[in-house]
C-alpha cells in the first residue's frame, strides 16, 4: 500500500522546484503500459502545459493542494470553458471528456492535483497538441 500523505506531496513539490518543466509526477501505476495511469502532478508558478487531447481517453483530476485553472477549447484553440480549482472555493475537481482540447494551469506555487486516465501512455502524435497560427502584425 502507498500512502498518500503530506510528506509525499512535499518531496513531489520539491522535485517540481527543481525540474526544468516546473513539475513532477509521481506515479502509483507500475508500468506506462499500465491500463489505468494514477498519479500526482505538482506544479509550480510558470509550468507550461500545452493545449492537448486524448483522442480516446477521458482525465480525471482532483486537487489536492493549492490552486489550478482548468481549461477547454474548440479546434480552432478559443476558450470554451475554464474552472478555478480551489478548496478555498469548494471547487476540487473536474472530469474532462475524451477528445476534449484542455490544458492546467498552476495559479499558486506548490499546488498538487491527483490525475487518473486511461493507459497505456503514448507520446502525443502531431494532433495530439494544438497549435495555434501565430499571428503577424
Amino acid at each position: 500500500m502507498k500512502i498518500i500523505d503530506q510528506q509525499l506531496i512535499d518531496e513531489v513539490i520539491e522535485q517540481a522546484k527543481a525540474s526544468p518543466r516546473l513539475r513532477k509526477n509521481y506515479n502509483f501505476h507500475q508500468s506506462l503500459d499500465d491500463k489505468c495511469h494514477r498519479f500526482l502532478n505538482a506544479l509550480e508558478m510558470g509550468t507550461i502545459v500545452p493545449i492537448h487531447h486524448h483522442v480516446t481517453k477521458d482525465e480525471t483530476f482532483i486537487l489536492l493542494k493549492g490552486s489550478v485553472r482548468v481549461n477547454t477549447y474548440n479546434d480552432q484553440g478559443q476558450l470554451i470553458e475554464s474552472v478555478t480549482l480551489s478548496q478555498a472555493d469548494g471547487r476540487l475537481g473536474v472530469d474532462i471528456p475524451k477528445d476534449t482540447w484542455h490544458n492546467v494551469e498552476c495559479l499558486q506555487p506548490g499546488s498538487v492535483i491527483f490525475e487518473v486516465k486511461e493507459g497505456p501512455f503514448v507520446e502525443h502524435e502531431v494532433d495530439g497538441i494544438l497549435h495555434l497560427p501565430t499571428t503577424h502584425q
